[in-house]
C-alpha cells in the first residue's frame, strides 16, 4: 500500500495538471472554430450581438456625454425588426462574424442597405451615421470593432466575382473568406499597408496637411507602401517625395487598422533628419502644407480638445487621441520633455533616435503583452530600430 501511495505521489509530481487557457486564448480559439465550422457559426448567430450598417454607415446611439456608441442588438431583436419592416428573416443569415465579447458572445455585423433608412432608425431608436463623421466620436475601445465591421462588409460587397475566371464567388457562413465557383480559388479580406511617420530634426517635428483636412489640423505624413519595399524604404521614399527630406534613421512605434480610405493597415514610425538638412520642399500635388513645429507648439496643441472656431483660425489642431498620428506626436513630445529635463546633457540629442531617447532598451521579445502593461509602464515601452543612424548624414543608405 505504501508503495502504491509513493507511486501516486511520483506520478502527480511528474505530470502536473495542464494549465487552463486564458480568456483571450479561449475566445480566439472559439472564433477560429466559428470560421471553420458553418454549423457552429449558424448556432452562434442565434444568440449573438449584431452591429447594423446601412450602406456602410454604422447604427450608433448617442450617449449622455454627447459621444456615440455602436448599437449592438440581439440577433433575435434584429430578426423582429427585419420581419416588422416586411423583410425576410433570411437576411440575418448574411451577417458577418467580427469578434467575440469577453462574455463569450459572438459578434456579427449586417448591412441592411436595401431597407428604408428612416424606418430602421425609428425601429431601433438610433441613427446611421457616416463613419468618416462619427469615427472620432466613438470610444477608443469600440472604434476598432466598428471599423473592422465596415471593412469586412465593404470587402464582401466588392468581391462577388473571381479575379481569374469571372465566375461568382460564395462566402462561408462566418464571412471570413470567399470561394470561386469557377476554379475553387479562396479569397481572404485584404488590407493596404500604409506608413505614417513623424520626422524630427532633434528640436522640432514635421507635420503636414491635405486640403481635405479640417481647418487648422496637421498630422504626421503618410503614404501607401509600394510593392517590393521594406518598411524603412517606404518611409524614406515618402518623405523624399512629399517633403524633399532624406532620412538617416527610422524606428518602428506601433500599428493600427484604419478604415479610410478602404481598410488601411497603418505602420507608425519615427524618423530623424540632420538639422543641417532639414529644409522642407513640399510637393503640393501631395500636400497643401508641411512645416516644422516646436515642442512648445506641439505641447500646446495636445491640450486642444475640440476643432478651432472660425474666430481662432491660427490654432493648431492635432488628430484625436485614438488615431495613431496622435500617439506618434505624443511619444515625440514625451521624449522631448525627458531630454529637456535632463538639462544640457540631453539638449541636442535626437529625441526620435532610439539610441538616444532611451539608453537602456529591452529587446522586443521582452516587451510585455499589451494587457499586462499599466499606463505608467506603457510610456517606457521601446520602439524597434529598423534602420540605424548613418555615420555620415550625407551618405546614401542602400
Amino acid at each position: 500500500m505504501v508503495l502504491f501511495r509513493a507511486l501516486k505521489v511520483l506520478l502527480s509530481t511528474t505530470h502536473p495538471p495542464a494549465r487552463c487557457c486564458s480568456g483571450y486564448v479561449s475566445r480566439m480559439r472559439y472564433l477560429y472554430q466559428l470560421k471553420e465550422d458553418d454549423e457552429a457559426c449558424a448556432a452562434a448567430l442565434e444568440n449573438a450581438h449584431v452591429l447594423l450598417f446601412h450602406r456602410l454607415a454604422p447604427l450608433l446611439k448617442r450617449t449622455e456625454d454627447g459621444t456615440f456608441r455602436p448599437a449592438a442588438l440581439r440577433s433575435s431583436d434584429v430578426l423582429k425588426i427585419l420581419e416588422g419592416l416586411g423583410s425576410s428573416g433570411s437576411l440575418l443569415e448574411e451577417s458577418v462574424l467580427i469578434g467575440c465579447s469577453e462574455q463569450n458572445h459572438a459578434q456579427f455585423c449586417l448591412d441592411v442597405g436595401a431597407l428604408h433608412q428612416g424606418a430602421l432608425e425609428d425601429a431601433c431608436q438610433c441613427r446611421f451615421l457616416d463613419l468618416r463623421k462619427s469615427f472620432f466620436l466613438l470610444a477608443a475601445s469600440e472604434a476598432p470593432l466598428v471599423a473592422k465591421a465596415q471593412a469586412l462588409l465593404r470587402w464582401h460587397q466588392t468581391s462577388g466575382f473571381c479575379r481569374a475566371t469571372g465566375y461568382p464567388t460564395h462566402r462561408n457562413r462566418a464571412g471570413s473568406h470567399r470561394v470561386s465557383r469557377g476554379n475553387g480559388a479562396v479569397y481572404y479580406p485584404t488590407v493596404s499597408p500604409v506608413v505614417i511617420v513623424l520626422v524630427s530634426d532633434g528640436e522640432r517635428c514635421l507635420l503636414g496637411r491635405q486640403p481635405s483636412f479640417p481647418r487648422g489640423m496637421y498630422s504626421a505624413l503618410a503614404g501607401f507602401c509600394d510593392v517590393g519595399e521594406s518598411l524603412p524604404e517606404a518611409v524614406r521614399r515618402e518623405l523624399a517625395e512629399e517633403a524633399g527630406l532624406e532620412v538617416h534613421a527610422v524606428a518602428y512605434s506601433s500599428s493600427q487598422h484604419w478604415p479610410f480610405p478602404h481598410s488601411s493597415f497603418m505602420l507608425g514610425c519615427h524618423a530623424s533628419v540632420s538639422p543641417a538638412h532639414s529644409q522642407v520642399d513640399v510637393d503640393h500635388r501631395e500636400l497643401e502644407d508641411a512645416r516644422w513645429f516646436t515642442y512648445e507648439e506641439i505641447s500646446s496643441a495636445l491640450q486642444v480638445q475640440a476643432p478651432p472656431t472660425r474666430s481662432a483660425p491660427g490654432t493648431l489642431w492635432l488628430p484625436p487621441k485614438h488615431a495613431i498620428a496622435n500617439r506618434l506626436i505624443t511619444e515625440w513630445a514625451t521624449r522631448q520633455e525627458r531630454l529637456r529635463s535632463a538639462g544640457p546633457a540631453g539638449r541636442g540629442q535626437d529625441a526620435l533616435n532610439p539610441h538616444h531617447a532611451t539608453p537602456s532598451r529591452a529587446p522586443l521579445s521582452h516587451v510585455k503583452r499589451k494587457q499586462e502593461v499599466t499606463d505608467e509602464e506603457e510610456e517606457e515601452l521601446p520602439t524597434t530600430t529598423l534602420m540605424p543612424p548613418a555615420a555620415d548624414p550625407d551618405s546614401h543608405l542602400v
